[in-house]
C-alpha cells in the first residue's frame, strides 16, 4: 500500500497566527507546499538567517528551493501582484522556478478591486474593514459562474471576449449603484493580462492532477493554509469574515485531492489573541497590556499595516477550531512577547444572559454579548528567545503550555520563542 504523508498547516483564530513560520518549518522537510484558498489578503512573514521576507500569494515554503510550491485551484489570483512578488523574490536571490499555479485558479482584475472598495465605502460605520485586495468580489464572480480562470488566459480571443462579457456589466454597477467615476476598457486589461502571461506561462499545471499523481508517488505534502478558522466564511464570525474557506476541510474542495488524504492536521494560534478589523472579540483588552503585546509582537498588518487588536488567550474559541478542523497537534506561536507580564489571563468559557456557555453563538449581535470569564496564570519574567528545548522553559511558561493544552484537549507539538526559523521548537517528532 502506498504512504500518504500529508501534513495540512491551518490557523485557529482569527489569521495572523503565525502560519508562514510553521508552513516554513515543515517546508524544508517537504517535496510539495500547497496554498488552496484566499489570495493576496494573506500576508506571512517568514524570518531566517537574519532576513524578513513578506509573502501574501506565493507559498511561504518557496525558500525551499527542491520543493515544489502549488497555487491551487481553490485562489484567487491577482497577477500583476503575483508577478511583482515573483520579481521581489529573484531580487532576493529566490529563484521562483519550482512555482506553480493551477488553471482552474481564478484570476482578481481591476473591477474586483474597485468594486471591493466601493462596496466597504457604501457600508460605512458597518464596514466589514476587507483588505479591499478585490478577492470578495473575485469568488463573487466565481460563485455567479462568470469568472475568469487562468487556464483561460491560454485563448487571447476567448479570453477577450470573457473580459468584455464582464466589463460591460461593471462598469455599469460601478457607474449607477457606487457613482463611481472610472469605467474599465476591456482592451487595456485584456492587453495588460496577456503582457504578463509570459511570466507565468511556463508555470500553469492541471494542480488536482500534479497533486494526487505526486500523492501515488508517495511525496510529502504540506498544505499551508491562510487566514484562519474564525474567517471561515460559514464556520467563522459572519459577516466579519473572508470570501473563502481557510478550515481544513476545504482542503479537497481548493485542491482536488481526496478528503481520506488528509492526515495531520496541525493547528496554529498565538500564545495570546489578535484581529484585524471589526467584529466581535470576547477577550479584547485595551490597557498598558496591549499596548506592550501590541509592540513586543510587532502586531501590525503584513498587508494591511494597520494595528491588531489584542487580547487573552481564547480557549473557546481555540476548541470550537479543534472541533471544525480536527486538530492532531497544536503549534504555539510568540510565546516569547509574554515574557514579562505579571499575571496571565485564559478566557475559558463566555456568560451569555447570565447563562455559561462554551460554544461560539452563530449570530454575530449575539456573539457580541458574550462576556468573558477568565482563569488567571503567574507570567514568567525570564527571557526565553534563547530557549532550545521545552525543558529549558521556565516552569510558569510550562504550566501556561500545559493549561492550553489541557483547556483544548489538543497536544502542542510546537512552540516558537521567536520570528526566526531556529527559535521553533518541535517537542516531539
Amino acid at each position: 500500500m502506498k504512504q500518504v504523508n500529508t501534513t495540512a498547516i491551518i490557523g485557529c483564530q482569527w489569521g495572523d497566527e503565525g502560519k508562514g513560520k510553521i508552513t516554513d518549518y515543515y517546508s524544508q522537510k517537504s517535496d510539495i507546499i500547497v496554498r488552496w484558498s484566499g489570495g493576496d489578503n494573506a500576508g506571512h512573514t517568514i524570518v531566517f538567517n537574519q532576513q524578513k521576507y513578506k509573502l501574501s500569494i506565493i507559498p511561504s515554503g518557496i525558500f525551499n528551493q527542491a520543493a515544489i510550491c502549488v497555487i491551487a485551484n481553490g485562489c484567487v489570483v491577482n497577477l500583476e501582484k503575483l508577478v511583482s512578488e515573483i520579481n521581489y523574490l529573484q531580487k532576493a536571490g529566490i529563484s521562483c522556478h519550482n512555482l506553480r499555479i493551477s488553471d482552474r485558479a481564478h484570476v482578481i482584475l481591476p473591477y474586483h478591486l474597485a468594486l471591493d472598495a466601493c462596496v466597504e465605502k457604501a457600508k460605512g460605520e458597518k464596514a466589514l474593514g476587507t483588505t479591499k485586495k478585490g478577492v470578495g468580489p473575485c469568488y463573487a464572480d466565481k460563485i455567479n459562474r462568470v469568472g475568469i480562470r487562468i487556464g483561460d488566459l491560454l485563448n487571447k480571443d476567448q479570453l477577450f471576449t470573457l473580459i468584455n462579457d464582464n466589463v460591460k456589466i461593471k462598469n455599469k454597477i460601478l457607474k449607477a449603484v457606487y457613482q463611481h467615476d472610472q469605467q474599465f476598457d476591456s482592451q487595456v486589461i485584456w492587453a495588460k493580462l496577456l503582457a504578463l502571461l509570459p511570466e507565468i506561462k511556463d508555470l500553469i499545471i492541471d494542480s488536482g492532477q500534479f497533486l494526487n499523481d505526486q500523492v501515488k508517488n508517495e511525496k510529502r505534502i504540506l498544505f499551508e493554509g491562510a487566514q484562519g478558522t474564525l474567517l471561515d466564511l460559514d464556520h467563522g464570525t459572519y459577516p466579519f469574515v473572508t470570501a473563502s474557506h481557510p478550515c481544513a476541510n476545504s482542503i479537497p474542495i481548493g485542491t482536488g485531492l481526496s478528503l481520506k488524504l488528509i492526515k495531520e492536521i496541525i493547528g496554529v494560534t498565538k500564545a495570546y489573541s489578535t484581529r484585524v478589523g471589526a467584529g466581535a472579540f470576547p477577550s479584547e483588552i485595551n490597557d498598558e497590556i496591549a499596548d506592550y503585546i501590541r509592540k513586543t509582537g510587532h502586531e501590525f498588518g503584513t498587508v494591511s499595516n494597520r494595528p491588531r487588536r489584542i487580547g487573552w488567550f481564547d480557549a473557546v474559541i481555540a476548541k470550537y477550531s479543534v472541533q471544525i478542523n480536527g486538530f492532531t497537534s497544536l503549534a504555539i506561536t510568540l510565546l516569547d512577547v509574554l515574557s514579562g507580564i505579571k499575571e496571565l489571563k485564559i478566557c475559558t468559557n463566555y456568560l451569555l444572559n447570565e447563562q455559561k456557555i462554551n460554544y461560539l453563538p452563530s449570530q454575530i449581535t449575539t456573539f457580541a454579548q458574550c462576556q468573558p470569564e477568565f482563569i488567571v496564570l503567574p507570567g514568567w519574567k525570564e527571557d526565553i528567545t534563547k530557549v532550545t528545548k521545552y525543558d529549558d522553559l521556565p516552569l510558569n511558561a510550562k504550566n501556561y503550555l500545559q493549561k492550553i493544552s489541557e483547556l483544548t484537549g489538543v497536544a502542542i507539538k510546537i512552540f516558537s520563542v521567536g520570528p526566526d526559523r531556529k527559535q521553533t521548537i518541535v517537542m516531539e517528532e
